[in-house]
């Protein structure tokens, strides 16, 4: 296996039990006990985005197209992550998936794996009501739509592109061909996101989509992530309260990275659920079950990892099964025990979020 460092300082804190070998067969574990079933699948680091918190508005080189996986080659992982690792649910990602040619063969792939595991996606909703009928028709089960704002001067300037209606028409293509339960992930602004958040609220219980709000975190190109301009998860609960009524949801988290709320029927609303995921203020690391392949084919144990497995060199080098499923154990074997956001010496991950994969 080769190890590529990141040039960062290693995130976690104390107490991490002595590594020793990683198991050679079972689940794909880490040495704090946490088994890893869900496998985040980014397919490319290319966006028809840009927005504000994850890219610049210009100048991001992309990845080299030989650098990528093929399809053959990520249907080989993906096989291996389901037979011989335990993976039970796949989420494809990007940068923008539906930039991808190629979505639907790789969905079909996956479904086609047995035992078939959850395949679900995450997108930016742009062409995806020419294209969720024919996802749904190839084995995709879930899909979560990002969308940070319906007020379309908002949209316009956190993504820097005017296609807010190109998103809403996708939302809706995606209820009509049965990808349920919708879901929208948005990050707020600084600027207006306690409004957008009201408002985005009001029109997901309209429409039966169930929101996840996701406090910023620190994976924008530039590195202009400032702590002190997040809104944070008690803020955004404490302001949806002043306009709705938010029950705590009586059903067990387990590892899902959003704390529930279910929302009362009002005069002006029905009833329905939303998620905040407070990354920053309330870790879950320690209920984590993810492991990350990029779209250039490297494991990532975490989303701030500073290192990364290179399974591409043993795909492109005729190393068989069994030496990738051990370069992906070992790689998951020393996962650390956080994410580090919160240490007085975290430096932010050199890779952006568009080139990791969400």
């Amino acid at each position: 296996m080769t190890l590529t460092s990141l040039g960062l300082p290693a995130v976690g804190g104390p107490g991490r039990p002595p590594l020793g070998p990683a198991p050679s067969s079972g689940p794909l574990v880490d040495t704090y006990g946490r088994v890893a079933t869900d496998l985040r699948v980014s397919l490319t680091d290319k966006c028809n985005l840009r927005c504000t918190y994850c890219m610049p508005a210009e100048g991001l080189d992309w990845l080299p197209g030989e650098a990528l996986l093929s399809p053959s080659e990520l249907g080989r992982l993906l096989r291996i992550a389901v037979t011989r690792l335990g993976i039970t649910s796949v989420r494809f990602t990007g940068g923008e998936p539906l930039v991808t040619r190629h979505l639907e063969d790789v969905v079909a792939a996956a479904a086609a794996l047995r035992p078939r595991p959850e395949i679900t996606l995450t997108t930016n909703g742009i062409g995806l009501d020419r294209r969720a009928a024919a996802l749904r028709q190839a084995g995709l089960d879930r899909i979560n739509v990002s969308l940070d704002s319906i007020d379309a001067a908002h949209f316009a300037r956190i993504t820097r592109r005017d296609r807010l209606g190109d998103v809403l028409d996708g939302l809706a293509a995606a209820k009509a061909a049965g990808l349920s339960p919708v879901k929208v992930n948005a990050v707020l602004d600084p600027a207006s996101g306690l409004e957008d958040a009201v408002n985005l609220l009001g029109y997901c219980l309209d429409h039966g989509y169930q929101l996840r709000i996701i406090e910023q975190m620190p994976l924008d190109a530039g590195h202009t992530w400032q702590r002190g301009k997040v809104i944070d998860a008690d803020t955004i609960l404490a302001t949806l309260r002043q306009h709705f009524d938010l029950r705590s949801d009586p059903q067990p988290r387990g590892s899902a990275p959003a704390e529930l709320w279910q929302v009362s029927e009002s005069a002006e609303h029905p009833a329905g659920t939303v998620g905040v995921i407070a990354s920053v203020t309330h870790a879950f690391c320690s209920a984590c079950d993810r492991t990350r392949l990029t779209a250039d084919g490297q494991i990532r144990s975490c989303l701030f990892s500073t290192e990364e497995s290179d399974l591409r060199a043993l795909l492109r080098g005729d190393a068989d099964d069994a030496d990738i499923e051990a370069a992906w154990r070992t790689a998951m074997w020393g996962k650390p025990a956080g994410h580090g956001i919160n240490n007085p010496d975290f430096v932010q991950p050199a890779r952006p979020m568009s080139a990791i994969g969400g």
